[in-house]
């Protein structure tokens, strides 16, 4: 299978036509170097922000509810992007409004339209405490033509729990777009989705947003470079790194791995982190205090 990880500007546009036309130019590009799977940022939809105007745009609350209004075009969008191409995206989250909760959600299309949604699971304290986006309930694993895959949504690859229980549920792949102002949040993220690749010794991939977008708040400094990363063991490279692009540069990253060596992984690897895993609980449950006897005058 082949992987296009997107490294993703957010840009202002005059009108939906503008916006078509750049995120098909994306997708055709990356279908005509051949990927099969493309993986968008986490809040890329928020450039969506900018046909509301400079004043929308501006304000965290406005941009939110207006990206929001055009969830339903941009699923058809894409859908139909992924049905012309016959290839599978995930495309850029953003927030959906959906009864009294708002969430920041990611969803996933097939040649055949749309195969579900993830939300978020865990909120920053900007998500939480000012732009008051809620978490989403739970977890999905997609099975599709490609693999079985999940989606760990920025700041969720940094909780090791939740990829787990994809890995167990039989994730082999584990998508992870995000979104970040700063370098060490940036960092934050990859080491997590590396991290995952290892505990699970299976494929992450890292698609962020870079580049200044300041007519936005919310989304307005971003850093990052996209990555396909594998467990550094046996039949993946070294370090851990399948592919990476330059930082904050935007464009795909490409990287084609074969999903039966994950299997291959679990089951023959140097190391079976995967498999011994439930060893840490019954480890973890005996806590012995070894105290230092003060230094003799």
């Amino acid at each position: 299978m082949t992987i296009a990880a997107a490294a993703y500007p957010l840009d202002w546009f005059e009108d939906w036509a503008g916006y078509a036309a750049k995120v098909t130019a994306w997708v055709a590009e990356a279908a005509g170097q051949g990927a099969q799977l493309l993986v968008f940022p986490e809040y890329g939809a928020m450039e969506l922000a900018s046909l509301g105007g400079a004043e929308v745009a501006g304000d965290l609350e406005a941009a939110l509810v207006h990206v929001a209004g055009l969830r339903a075009d941009m699923e058809t969008l894409f859908a139909g992007l992924a049905a012309e191409h016959g290839l599978h995206i995930l495309a850029p989250s953003g927030p959906v409004i959906d009864g009294t909760k708002r969430v920041n959600r990611a969803s996933l299309f097939g040649p055949g339209g749309l195969i579900g949604h993830q939300d978020k699971a865990i909120m920053t304290r900007f998500e939480r405490e000012i732009w008051h986006v809620d978490a989403g309930e739970g977890l999905v694993l997609f099975e599709t033509a490609l693999g079985k895959i999940g989606v760990t949504i920025c700041y969720d690859s940094e909780f090791p729990l939740l990829a787990r229980a994809l890995a167990e549920a039989g994730a082999e792949i584990i998508l992870a777009p995000s979104c970040t102002d700063t370098l060490a949040g940036f960092n934050r993220v990859r080491i997590g989705a590396m991290a995952r690749a290892l505990e699970n010794q299976c494929v992450t991939v890292q698609a962020p947003t870079v580049g200044e977008a300041l007519w936005c708040p919310a989304v307005d400094e971003n850093c990052g470079t996209a990555a396909i990363f594998a467990p550094p063991d046996g039949v993946w490279p070294e370090s851990g790194i399948v592919a990476e692009g330059a930082p904050d540069s935007p464009g795909w990253t490409f990287a084609t791995v074969d999903l039966d060596r994950v299997a291959q992984s679990r089951t023959a690897g140097t190391v079976l982190p995967y498999k011994h895993w439930s060893e840490q609980s019954e480890a973890a449950q005996i806590i012995r205090i070894a105290s230092e006897n003060p230094a003799q005058p």
